[in-house]
């Protein structure tokens, strides 16, 4: 079972242009995610940011280049500088994705989904082993996003499902992944929701999506450029209803409002979770 330190709370993923703003403010329910990539520096403003902000907020590191799925054995060096990072900044929560970008140890732009089969299962388990195992501590693993139906021996959800079970790690839901899928490829999440066990879900991502410019409406990217869709709310409150107030995250990486516009966004994800509370 996932415990949440966090548990009822909505947090930001915070960008550089909003650290100043960030310190300053009072409301002490917020919580911050960060990329850990962004700190493999050896010194600087940036890590003196993350310093100040982690002693008066609690803060989670999201890695977005750890390649859980590869076929091969891993980075050490980057999951030595994870470790350094979590070993120095305690993050209250540690999270990755459950998927892989690096083919013979060359890095790609992206989060590409894996095919739902045995091998693959067991790449990601070795993956997860890997990251674990340097850091001492369990990690939460995201769903992906989907553009296309690949080859499957399971089901998406049963597939993170068994991931959990062989390595302990826990799941952080991405309801915005959910959506895109579904609109994408089909998927139904309400079926997705009910093949997830509660108790190993340890944090939820809510994030804006973009429609491709030569698809229009067929295909969604997971760009996260733009406020939350109406329908990721709507799927939040499934996902709240079926899994309890968890941690929820707003994600903007592209396409930056001001901090007071993120803010006001996050406060609606508190005031659902407020609700799933009482």
């Amino acid at each position: 079972m996932i415990s949440h330190p966090l548990k009822g709370l909505a947090g930001i993923n915070l960008k550089p242009q909003h650290y100043d703003e960030a310190l300053n403010l009072s409301d002490e329910s917020v919580w911050f995610e960060f990329h850990t990539e962004n700190f493999f520096v050896g010194g600087g403003p940036r890590l003196d940011y993350l310093q100040q902000i982690s002693q008066r907020f609690p803060i989670s590191l999201h890695g977005v280049g750890a390649s859980l799925g590869n076929v091969f054995n891993g980075f050490p060096e980057h999951l030595m500088q994870v470790k350094q990072l979590v070993k120095e900044f305690n993050p209250t929560l540690v999270s990755e994705h459950a998927t892989w970008s690096a083919h013979q140890k060359n890095y790609f732009a992206d989060l590409l989904p894996l095919p739902k089969t045995l091998l693959a299962l067991q790449q990601l388990c070795d993956g997860i082993d890997r990251y674990q195992n340097a850091i001492g501590r369990p990690i939460l693993i995201e769903n992906p996003s989907n553009y296309l139906n690949f080859m499957s021996e399971l089901d998406e959800a049963d597939f993170l499902m068994e991931a959990v079970s062989r390595t302990g790690c826990g799941l952080l839901i991405d309801v915005n992944n959910l959506y895109v899928s579904h609109r994408n490829c089909g998927l139904d999440v309400v079926n997705y929701f009910s093949r997830i066990e509660p108790a190993v879900v340890g944090e939820i991502h809510i994030a804006g999506f973009s429609k491709d410019e030569k698809l229009a409406d067929s295909l969604l990217i997971d760009s996260h450029d733009s406020p939350v869709d109406d329908e990721v709310w709507r799927y939040l409150s499934l996902a709240l209803a079926r899994f309890g107030p968890v941690p929820v995250l707003l994600e903007r990486d592209d396409k930056i409002p001001s901090f007071s516009e993120l803010k006001s966004e996050r406060d609606v994800a508190q005031s659902l979770l407020n609700t799933f509370n009482l």
